[in-house]
């Protein structure tokens, strides 16, 4: 039981690292964070919902017109180099490079029931070439357009739950092609003060290795085709200091299947640079070819220095399920509340969520519990002693161990 929820751990952490790197433009500020999140269910058995990871974004790395950005996890690195005025004063390159243990593993999740006799573990590697356009240089809110092409290698492994007579998918290559553009953006933090966003997003997947394997009973599409967008804003009252975040993303697709399809649950707001939250609801719960979620929360200071704070969220959506995962029913919501710490270098919010629509053994309505923690080790240096600590993903491996005795 221990082994299996230390690999359920590092596959929800690496497998949504990757994203949340993957941005639509080269990041221009300098940022050293520190970042975990993690969601634990109250009822019925779940794959673990976590991620734990140090970023580093470093402008003018070794020369002035280069950006290092690079994300480390326990088993897995995501980096690129971003190199500015390659094509013109407005479009800059970025070179990707990311890859380790536990990146491509996959959970098998119908009707609220984790089936792990039906979930295997993945590993990858993959490489990016990306062009990032500003096409309105000198205004207010910047207009950024992408082009990324991605090479993915994948393989798979059964781990010591995976039924003896499933077929694990083929080895296998993915080459993707993602455009999009970005009107406005989000900074990369947890619980931004001031935002807005409105952007639109295609991506297509071309995969060798596809075909049959499971029970003969699923397949992998040699092509998948997946279209979003999305709408944000976040805004802190002068007066009040009360501050609130809500967002809009809306997505279809042609030919997906369960490596490309939309995965909607649980509460982890960096766990992809495109999050589809649900409170109360497992990880990647629902499986979906189209989709629709609003979502959002509202911060209340306690104290004249708003470091204590009542935090509420809410998120509904509706879905049309990817065939093999449908239930009664095509809307899901949830809702919950917490305590948000807000200090200089660190954010810590500790959380209850109820999933409203989830299914479990008992009907409907689920609970979970979790904590979100940033710290920024920019502000934390200036106020903590110098030291290193070697050990410190120890100790996190067995914060988890106990968790899961």
């Amino acid at each position: 039981m221990k082994l299996c929820w230390r690999w359920s751990f590092l596959l929800v952490l690496t497998s949504c690292l990757w994203p949340f790197t993957a941005g639509g433009q080269i990041d221009p500020v300098k940022r050293e964070l520190i970042e975990f999140g993690y969601n634990a269910a109250l009822e019925g058995h779940a794959p673990l919902s976590a991620y734990a990871f140090y970023y580093r974004n470093q402008p003018d790395f070794l020369r002035t017109n280069l950006t290092l950005r690079l994300a480390v996890a326990p088993t897995y690195l995501d980096s690129e180099l971003g190199i500015a005025h390659v094509i013109g004063e407005n479009t800059d390159l970025g070179i990707g490079v990311a890859g380790g243990g536990y990146a491509d593993s996959y959970p098998e999740i119908r009707r609220g029931t984790y089936l792990t006799g039906e979930s295997f573990n993945g590993y990858g590697a993959q490489t990016s070439l990306s062009l990032y356009h500003l096409f309105n240089p000198g205004q207010q809110i910047p207009l950024n357009g992408l082009l990324r092409g991605t090479a993915h290698f994948s393989t798979y492994d059964r781990d010591e739950d995976t039924a003896a007579g499933f077929q694990l998918p083929k080895d296998r290559d993915t080459f993707s092609v993602r455009t999009g553009l970005r009107w406005g953006g989000r900074e990369p933090i947890l619980m931004p003060p001031l935002a807005m966003e409105l952007s639109a997003w295609y991506e297509g997947q071309f995969r060798t290795g596809s075909g049959t394997y499971g029970f003969d009973d699923r397949s992998v599409e040699p092509q998948s085709h997946l279209f979003w967008g999305q709408a944000l804003i976040a805004y802190t009252l002068p007066e009040l200091k009360h501050s609130f975040y809500l967002s809009l993303t809306a997505g279809t697709s042609v030919q997906a299947d369960r490596f490309s399809a939309y995965r909607l649950g649980s509460l982890l707001p960096l766990v992809s640079e495109f999050p589809l939250p649900l409170p109360g609801y497992y990880y990647q719960e629902i499986s979906a070819k189209d989709f629709a979620v609003l979502g959002g929360n509202y911060v209340v200071p306690l104290d004249p220095q708003q470091r204590w704070n009542l935090s509420g969220t809410a998120s509904t959506a509706v879905v049309d399920y990817l065939p093999g995962f449908e239930q009664p029913g095509h809307w899901h919501s949830g809702v919950g509340g917490g305590i948000l710490y807000n200090g200089p270098s660190w954010k810590i919010l500790v959380g209850y969520g109820y999933g409203v629509d989830a299914i479990r053994s008992h009907g409907r309505g689920a609970q979970s519990v979790g904590i979100l923690v940033q710290i920024d080790l920019g502000h934390a240096r200036s106020a903590l002693p110098e030291s290193t600590q070697p050990g410190s993903w120890r100790g996190l491996q067995q914060l988890f161990n106990i968790f899961g005795k």
